[in-house]
């Protein structure tokens, strides 16, 4: 093969921008010839001035898969598509060369056994001393693998691309190092309310509150991302509306392979709504710790007063306005005290922390105890509950305290609303396969437009209401919370104002009874041998009134007015019962009792925690504190008699019953 020169534009006078065809040295060169044919990577051919192969190196024959007597003398349009070989292509690659002494091209070229492969072709034209078009170097390099990973990289850029602009619960966007927008998802429109045309090339800070743009808040960022690759902020951002939104923000500092700063990626995410929603519950909370912390503070003076009602009782021969006046005052606190748990009832319920003890209930009793608990506040008005009872039993599936509760608080609701003297029927009955139960009453009735309203918390009927006759407006709300949770549902109808009003409630009916059903004990009953009992109550009223109600009740007792004094007192006076009020200053309830607990004289002795607090959560401390009994404030006379029974039984070695 003959030597190839390839001497400077210049040299030739063309232009710089032209390359110089190549001329060929007339001498022959082994050495250089070698050199070419031990090029694998690249193959080269000499083409004649038609385009038929003269020579090629090693590198040719390992590419295109033919032998030197296989293909020189071919045209060099063997390697190429038939569609390239169609369109005429070869030969426009040769024209353009022999114009401008070189053509460079990349296309698919097809080896001996027809599998093609993408090459880089480059056609370099070769000119005797003359001038004249001689012929032309062909070389050709194999790029399949690098465009297999080109578009490899470019399906997964856009792949990527795709995905990113598809996601529409992130604003995923790109910035330069100046911290302007250069790209804009989906999810970036439907959050921050710019289109692409509107918001690429401004600055991101557009997104952020004037007040945090003029601290340089953004610009701090962009720097913390620079210095640390990353920075995570959560605050409000501004939309193109000028609505505020809570944000999650992630901020990435993207560099290329040299480590140049190109941009930064930043993810913004929406987080308005569960922010609310943590609010809510932090409120739901403070409030539930708050109505928690009011019942207790209400109940401690309301003890007091209950104790002494309870030795008011215990004596004979007061006047009749004496007795009166005990009797209203024993009415209030009872009224007091049922507004207490139903506000501590609600704060439970707003937090989801109400457990139901079902079980299979006898509505006839239900009834019968609802009547009782709201004889206070009929008699005071004078007025009569009939119940109409069918003749066969109705047993539904619920928790029989919260039933009563409920009966109870519709006819507290029946009783305000009604005139002195009237009389409020509950009726009941078995429809469609539940158990329903009417309250009816004579009274004011109720508005169409406040039929549901009724039920929301805090909602009174204000021009039906009479004159002291106020409220807290929960009661219903109570009824319907404790009634949706049986899994029934409560209704007011009223044929409007002064016709009356009904409440329908609807229970799921009980399974069949069971057999094994027995009596319930009644430890309460009987007399009881006196017992030494020791209070710790810090409330000096308490502790007193209730020392004065055990006294005539014909019990030893001993006050210790902190935790302190009843470690002196306990021992000696060795106590059967010590009941201990928690919530005392220096030394708590827990800390008193695991103290006293210490003390071999006092193995026998039985614990009661008395405080203000009666939540769940409550009294599961107190039972794991060492008590045996939980007892919230104001504690009716009927719950100290059944400890009493306890303490007796469990003195004699003895269950009560």
């Amino acid at each position: 093969m003959k030597q190839l020169d390839v001497p400077s534009a210049a040299e030739n006078g063309k232009p710089a921008d032209i390359p110089a065809p190549v001329r060929m040295n007339p001498a022959a060169d082994v050495d250089y010839w070698a050199l070419m044919q031990a090029i694998e990577d690249y193959a080269i051919f000499l083409l004649d001035a038609t385009g038929r192969i003269v020579s090629c190196n090693a590198g040719a024959q390992k590419l295109a898969g033919y032998t030197d007597r296989e293909i020189i003398g071919q045209h060099f349009s063997r390697f190429y598509t038939e569609e390239a070989v169609a369109r005429d292509w070869p030969a426009y690659e040769l024209q353009q060369a022999s114009l401008t002494g070189r053509f460079e091209d990349e296309g698919w070229r097809v080896r001996k056994d027809g599998t093609t492969f993408w090459s880089n072709v480059v056609i370099t034209s070769i000119r005797n001393d003359a001038g004249i078009l001689t012929g032309f170097a062909k070389i050709t390099r194999d790029l399949t693998a690098r465009r297999e990973y080109v578009e490899a990289l470019r399906q997964s850029e856009e792949r990527f691309r795709l995905l990113v602009d598809s996601v529409k619960d992130y604003a995923i966007f790109m910035l330069d190092p100046q911290g302007h927008v250069v790209s804009w998802n989906a999810g970036a429109a439907r959050i921050k309310g710019y289109t692409r045309e509107e918001i690429v090339g401004r600055h991101f800070s557009t997104f952020y509150p004037p007040e945090d743009a003029a601290a340089g808040k953004p610009a701090r960022e962009l720097a913390i991302a620079r210095q640390i690759g990353h920075v995570e902020d959560e605050g409000w951002r501004v939309r193109k509306d000028g609505t505020t939104f809570w944000a999650n923000v992630n901020i990435t500092a993207v560099y290329d392979e040299s480590k140049r700063l190109c941009g930064f990626a930043k993810v913004t995410r929406d987080l308005t709504e569960r922010r609310q929603r943590e609010e809510l519950e932090r409120s739901g909370e403070r409030m539930r710790q708050f109505l928690a912390t009011l019942a207790h503070e209400l109940r401690n003076p309301l003890a007091p007063v209950r104790n002494a009602i309870g030795v008011m009782q215990l004596e004979t021969g007061i006047s009749s306005t004496l007795a009166r006046s005990r009797d209203l005052i024993d009415r209030q606190v009872t009224h007091l005290t049922r507004l207490v748990d139903d506000l501590l009832d609600v704060g439970r319920i707003m937090s989801n922390k109400v457990e139901l003890r079902v079980g299979r209930v006898d509505l006839a009793e239900v009834v019968a105890r609802g009547i009782e608990a709201a004889r206070p506040f009929t008699d005071a008005h004078e007025q009569r509950v009939v119940a109409h009872m069918p003749l066969e039993p109705i047993f539904v599936r619920g928790d029989m305290t919260r039933l009563v509760q409920v009966l109870q608080n519709l006819l507290h609701n029946a009783s305000k609303f009604s005139p002195v003297g009237s009389v409020v029927d509950v009726v009941a009955r078995i429809d469609f396969h539940m158990a329903v139960l009417e309250v009816r009453d004579a009274g004011c009735g109720i508005a169409l437009r406040s039929l549901d309203k009724i039920f929301e918390l805090f909602a009174q009927e204000k021009e039906a209401q009479s004159a002291g006759e106020g409220g807290l407006g929960i009661g219903l709300t109570l009824c319907k919370s404790l009634v949706e949770m049986h899994g029934g549902s409560i209704v007011a109808s009223s044929e409007g104002p002064g016709s009356g009003s009904t409440f329908t409630l609807s229970l799921p009916l009980a399974a069949a009874p069971s057999e094994a059903a027995g009596d319930e004990a009644n430890g309460a009953n009987g007399q009881v041998a006196p017992l030494r009992i020791l209070l710790v109550d810090d409330n000096r009223d308490s502790a007193d009134s209730l020392a004065m109600l055990l006294e005539l009740k014909g019990h030893e007792v001993r006050i210790a007015y902190e935790g302190e004094q009843a470690l002196q007192v306990a021992p000696r006076f060795a106590p059967h019962l010590a009941v201990i009020d928690i919530a005392m200053p220096r030394m708590d309830g827990y800390a008193t009792i695991a103290a006293l607990r210490e003390m071999p004289r006092l193995a026998d002795t039985m614990y009661a925690a008395m405080t203000g607090f009666g939540h769940a959560t409550d009294r599961e401390r107190s039972r794991d504190a060492g008590f045996h009994a939980h007892l919230v404030k104001p504690v009716e006379l009927a719950l100290f008699d059944t400890l009493l029974a306890e303490v007796e039984a469990r003195r004699r070695g003895r269950t009560p019953g």
